[in-house]
Order: structure tokens, then C-alpha cells, then sequence
């Protein structure tokens, strides 16, 4: 469905009133870099997460502790990769 001319104009006055506001984000939307930033933080995240967990489950079972304790470092940086929403 296209746009109405109102609906085109208020997207343009939204498109330069961020441009004014936070020219940063603006660029970095266009040029579509906050895309890829947050698809690679997000499969390091999540790989960190996994080996993590099954760093855990091996100190744990081969009692350990340090790999234990490795793996839950890890396993909790990966999810702060993953949930980290303010970048930059």
C-alpha cells in the first residue's frame, strides 16, 4: 500500500528531525551498519553462551572448579552480549 502525500511528508519531517537531533544515528541507519554490529555481538553472544554452559556441565561433572567457574564466566559474558541493547 503507498504512502498518502501526508504520510510521505511526515516521514520526511521524522527523517530530518533525527538527522538534526542525532546525526550518528542517522548515518549509521542509512548506512545500514547497525544491522551487521548486531547480528555479529549477537552469534558471539550466543556461541559464548554455549560453550559456556558446556564448560559448566563439565567442571561440574568432573568436579573441576575452575573450569566450572570458567564456564560460568563465560556462559554469563555471552549473555550479556546477547541482552546489551546500548552499543556505542
Amino acid at each position: 500500500m503507498p504512502l498518502s502525500e501526508e504520510e510521505r511528508k511526515r516521514l520526511e519531517e521524522l527523517e530530518s528531525d533525527l538527522t538534526a537531533e542525532d546525526p550518528r544515528l542517522a548515518h549509521d541507519l542509512l548506512s545500514g551498519s547497525v544491522g551487521h554490529s548486531f547480528r555479529t555481538s549477537t552469534s558471539f553472544g550466543a556461541m559464548a553462551c554455549l560453550i559456556g554452559v558446556a564448560l559448566l556441565v563439565a567442571g561440574i561433572s568432573s568436579q573441576i572448579i575452575a573450569l566450572g567457574v570458567g564456564g560460568f564466566l563465560l556462559m554469563g559474558a555471552g549473555a550479556y552480549l546477547l541482552l546489551d541493547k546500548q552499543k556505542g
